[in-house]
C-alpha cells in the first residue's frame, strides 16, 4: 500500500517514555486523502504512480482546467494534489475514489516530512549566515551588523557567487527524514512524530515512509 499523506501541522507539545524520559514531539493532522489518480507504467503515463488530494477549496477559486478534472472523476474540488511514486503492486491495489487516512502508518515506524519552514522576508547575515557583529568600539561607524569586506579588489573584479549576503531567509521546502511515529489516533487523523517539523502551525506537510532509514549500532 502506497505511504505517503498530505496533512497540517498541529503544533507541538511533550510526551513521556516509559522509563519517564521526556520527548519533544510534533502532532500532525493528515488525511483524509482521496485518490484523485494512478498512473501504471504500462499505461500512456510511463511510470507507477498515485495522486491523492487533501483539504476542501471553494469551487470559485478552482480554475476550469482543474474543476473539469475533478467533476470528471465525481470529486469536489480539493485544495492540494500531490503525486507519490508506487509498485506496481500498488497500481494494481489502488483505485480511484479510494481514501487514505492516517492508519496506513503505525508507531515506532520511520517516515519523512517535508514542509515549507517560515517566512523571514529580507534579513541581515548576522540572522541569516549566523556573523559575528565587528566591535562596538571606538572607531567602527555606521557597519554594526555588516557583513564586512566581500574579498574583492582589481582581480577577480567581481563578487564570488555563493558569497554569503544579506538576502530573503527562509520560506524553503524542508525535509526532515527518519523521524519516529510515536502514535497514531486514525480516528482524529492524527499523526504523532518524534522531533521538530518545519513551518508554522496549521502549514501544509507531506508525511511518506522514509526512504533510506537509519542503520541501528550493534548491541
Amino acid at each position: 500500500m502506497a505511504k505517503g499523506l498530505l496533512g497540517r501541522k498541529v503544533g507541538m507539545t511533550q510526551v513521556f517514555g516509559t522509563e519517564g524520559q521526556k520527548y519533544a514531539v510534533t502532532v500532525l493532522e493528515v488525511g483524509p486523502c482521496p485518490v484523485v489518480a494512478v498512473k501504471s507504467a504500462a499505461g500512456k503515463d510511463g511510470y507507477n504512480a498515485v495522486a491523492i488530494g487533501f483539504g476542501e477549496k471553494k469551487a470559485k477559486h478552482v480554475n476550469k482546467p482543474r474543476a473539469g478534472f475533478f467533476s470528471s472523476i465525481g470529486q469536489a474540488p480539493l485544495g492540494e494534489v500531490r503525486e507519490m511514486r508506487v509498485s506496481a503492486d500498488d497500481v494494481a491495489q489502488i483505485e480511484v475514489g479510494v481514501v487514505l487516512t492516517a492508519d496506513v502508518f503505525q508507531a515506532g515506524q520511520k517516515v519523512d516530512v517535508v514542509a515549507q519552514t517560515k517566512g523571514r522576508g529580507f534579513t541581515g547575515v548576522i540572522k541569516r549566515h549566523n556573523f559575528h557583529m565587528p566591535k562596538e568600539t571606538h572607531g567602527t561607524h555606521e557597519v554594526f551588523r555588516h557583513g564586512g569586506s566581500l574579498g574583492t579588489r582589481t582581480t577577480p573584479g567581481r563578487v564570488w557567487l555563493n558569497k554569503k549576503m544579506a538576502g530573503h531567509y527562509g520560506d524553503e521546502r524542508v525535509t526532515i527524514q527518519n523521524l519516529t511515529v510515536v502514535q497514531v489516533e486514525s480516528d482524529k487523523n492524527l499523526v504523532v512524530v518524534k522531533g521538530s517539523v518545519p513551518g508554522p502551525n496549521g502549514g501544509l506537510v507531506w508525511i511518506q515512509e522514509a526512504a533510506r532509514t537509519q542503520k541501528q549500532p550493534k548491541a
